[in-house]
């Protein structure tokens, strides 16, 4: 019996057998500009001829699944013939959901897994849950630890102890990836270029040059210098999908100080932006969200818990998710979370070598296990039972 694991994100799917490798598929459907009527699907990204003006069709809004059509597209395209060929009468499926789902949204989830693609076994988890898992396996020592998952809709703050996760002290933050896009074309669109329409672009400019200050303010007094002396300047070269296909950063060595350039590329200069888009993780407040930043949030969650488990959590900080890959990101949650804490406590902050798949590795894990058999609901019991089973067996 295979078992396919499917970290559902809002932005990518971490998919792929558990006795296989992990590929990370755009979890959306996108239409361009030039070819209105074509609808691409995932991975078929690759296939447009001018990504420029780029429709985004996304499954999930603010953070839960709510467009069924678009969903179900993917996943036809993920388990069909092009990618996964999935022979749904001989696979278990491991699929995450966000925290605290609908129940609407679980019940839906139940019937297309196993009425519409007839999987034979399903296990519903949160991701964290397997990034917890990863963790305990990897630190076979350690009791508890707190996952951070910083991702395209929200940041999530759980305790996990003994693999059970503690609901009085999960904390959400909403700031995601997508915020951080959303504000950083805002911006520029503010500053010197209508990109306002140009998501996909503006998103792997933010991946390119964004980075976490460690100095906010010092940061900010560098910015302002003129010439040679502004080290956070950067000039991003903007694709025009016909000669450059993807932006760039100038090497600092061919960048004009003052003027303009010679060559017909067309740049976007990005100085505070660089570190004042990631902040938006450490103070919501910058833009108007009434929230707790990231090490805040981290500290007022272990706050929540019984006193003698506070020095296992500090000392076990897993970061995941796609935010956690900015630059100079985990030594910010460290020194921060640092100074909020007591003297007495050990502080250690853990990225993972890809924060993206470590919860789809923790998922392969958990299929591994001997008692996977006891955690899915199979088919059989789902059809005698209904969504109930489903309920008592996932901790959603």
């Amino acid at each position: 019996m295979a078992t396919l694991v499917l970290d559902n994100g809002a932005y990518n799917a971490k998919i792929g057998y558990s006795h296989a490798n992990v590929s990370v598929i755009p979890n959306c459907q996108f239409r361009s500009k030039t070819a209105r009527l074509k609808t691409f699907t995932a991975n078929q990204l690759d296939e447009i001829k001018d990504p420029s003006g780029l429709f985004y069709i996304l499954p999930f809004q603010k953070g839960y699944l709510v467009n069924w059509d678009v969903q179900r597209q993917v996943w036809d395209y993920l388990f069909g013939k092009e990618m996964y060929q999935v022979d749904f009468v001989d696979t278990n499926i491991i699929i995450t959901e966000p925290y605290f789902n609908f129940t609407s949204i679980q019940e839906s989830m139940n019937e297309i897994l196993f009425e519409e693609y007839q999987f034979q076994a399903v296990l519903r988890v949160n991701a964290g849950a397997l990034s917890a898992h990863r963790y305990f396996r990897d630190n076979p020592s350690e009791l508890c630890c707190i996952i951070v998952d910083s991702g395209y809709s929200f940041t999530h703050i759980v305790p996990y102890c003994r693999s059970k996760k503690k609901k009085e002290a999960i904390i959400r933050i909403n700031v995601g990836g997508k915020l951080l896009t959303n504000h950083l074309k805002e911006i520029i669109s503010y500053r010197q270029l209508h990109v306002m329409d140009e998501t996909h672009v503006i998103n792997q400019v933010k991946e390119d040059v964004c980075y976490v200050s460690q100095d906010f303010y010092k940061d900010m007094d560098i910015a302002k210098l003129k010439g040679e002396e502004n080290t956070v300047m950067v000039d991003y070269v903007l694709p025009d999908f016909s000669t450059i296909k993807k932006g760039f950063c100038k090497p600092r060595e061919e960048m004009v100080l003052s003027g303009k350039y010679k060559t017909g590329e067309q740049t976007l200069r990005l100085t505070n932006e660089r570190f004042a888009v990631p902040e938006i993780l450490f103070h919501p407040s910058d833009i108007g969200i009434q929230e707790m930043g990231i090490p805040e949030a981290i500290v007022y969650s272990i706050q929540n818990l019984p006193e003698e488990m506070q020095p296992h959590f500090f000392k076990n900080i897993v970061l995941t998710g796609g935010n956690t890959l900015f630059p100079g990101f985990r030594d910010r949650v460290y020194s921060e979370v640092r100074c909020l804490t007591p003297t007495d406590y050990d502080v250690s902050v853990v990225l993972p070598e890809n924060p993206i798949t470590y919860s789809w590795e923790g998922g392969k894990l958990i299929s591994e296990n001997d008692d996977f058999e006891d955690m899915v609901v199979t088919r059989e019991d789902y059809e005698e039972h209904g969504h109930n089973i489903c309920e008592e067996k996932f901790d959603i």
